[in-house]
């Protein structure tokens, strides 16, 4: 036995697990360019049989250069994986793909299943205007499913719910009608009714886009009486019919886009800004930082604090009454005029109530 130093036998082990790893490598590649060929095969095999021929396991197998047995394998996954394919017995027997592959010809796993399923639970609970056509291409997919997948998919899909909000049956048609007014460019008249208001009025609009923000529904449009681009919400629209009248679309126009610019938009015509500063509770302050307008202007948030900058016409004009929807969860700490604003309004809300019990 030959005697080696420490530092040598080290350096043999490092050599030792250096090949080591050298081996895995190289299997792992290997089983990597297996698994490749494997798919690379069966997508062959896929579209060789895709155009309706019958052929024989030898001839699949002559043309991959693979085994018979190989073929049977690849057989047994395709039709796992939704592919109904068939191997016929007999003198004029073959391999062959059932003709109702030709109308679902993508096959998915069962995550991309899930995912489908699941998108459509989502748009059904937003009021997607196009959930009834979802649904139809999702029938299509399932109706090329085994009994085995769509038991699986069954599981997979049904510990998720969206609970939908109440929307009026108008909704839907209307999202739909704004949408082919959008891309016909046609002008629209609406019977429209905002928030408090005892009644609707009625103004013509060049709708853009729409855009579906906090659980609502929202179409940017050209309002012709106020002669700019204005929000509605499409809820509120009690009725909607087309004009002869005509538009041209602002190229590349985004309703998200439009969402994001018009606080900025806004907030620089109203000239100088001043802080707010609110503490409170995490989710009442969450509720007030995730507001569609509130949340363009937020600078700073905290557990426990969140500070805006916004110009006080806005501030003075919706923020004593949206913050007052709080009650004490929240707590406004500047500007002092905001704080009694809040206090004045409460005042009047509570000697009302007062009048009324007297």
């Amino acid at each position: 036995m030959v005697w080696r130093s420490a530092p040598e036998r080290r350096s043999d082990l490092a050599l030792g697990r250096g090949a080591e790893a050298v081996n895995d490598a190289t299997a792992i590649k290997g089983r990597k360019r297996r698994r490749m060929a494997k798919w690379d095969n069966m997508l062959s095999m896929l579209w060789m049989l895709r155009d309706g021929r019958k052929l024989t396991a030898t001839q699949i197998a002559d043309q991959l250069e693979i085994s018979v047995r190989t073929v049977y394998r690849y057989i047994d996954a395709l039709g796992a994986s939704g592919v109904p394919v068939v191997a016929e017995s007999g003198h004029d027997g073959g391999i062959r793909i059932l003709d109702s592959f030709k109308e679902t010809p993508l096959f998915f796993n069962a995550l991309e299943l899930k995912a489908l399923v699941d998108a459509y639970k989502f748009a059904l609970g937003a009021g997607y205007p196009y959930a009834e056509e979802l649904e139809s291409a999702l029938k299509k997919v399932e109706n090329g499913l085994q009994a085995d997948q769509l038991q699986e998919l069954s599981s997979r899909t049904g510990g998720l719910d969206v609970i939908a909000p109440a929307r009026p049956p108008s909704v839907v048609a209307s999202l739909r009608d704004l949408e082919q007014a959008a891309e016909e460019g046609r002008t629209v008249r609406l019977a429209y009714r905002k928030a408090n208001a005892e009644q609707s009025d009625e103004r013509e609009v060049d709708p853009y886009g729409l855009a579906y923000d906090r659980g609502e529904w929202y179409a940017v449009a050209y309002c012709h009486r106020s002669r700019e681009t204005r929000t509605f919400r499409v809820d509120r629209i009690e009725k909607l019919e087309p004009t002869q009248a005509t538009f041209e679309k602002p190229a590349r126009f985004s309703a998200s886009d439009y969402f994001r610019d018009q606080s900025e938009r806004e907030r620089d015509a109203d000239g100088p800004l001043t802080v707010l500063r609110i503490e409170g509770e995490p989710d009442a302050l969450n509720a007030a930082c995730d507001h569609w307008h509130l949340r363009h202007y937020l600078t700073e948030r905290t557990d426990r604090d969140a500070r805006f900058l916004l110009d006080w016409p806005t501030m003075n004009k919706y923020l004593p009454m949206y913050l007052m929807t709080f009650g004490t969860n929240i707590r406004i700490k500047e500007p002092l005029e905001l704080k009694r604003s809040v206090q004045e309004l409460a005042s009047r809300i509570a000697a009302h109530y007062e009048a009324d019990a007297d």
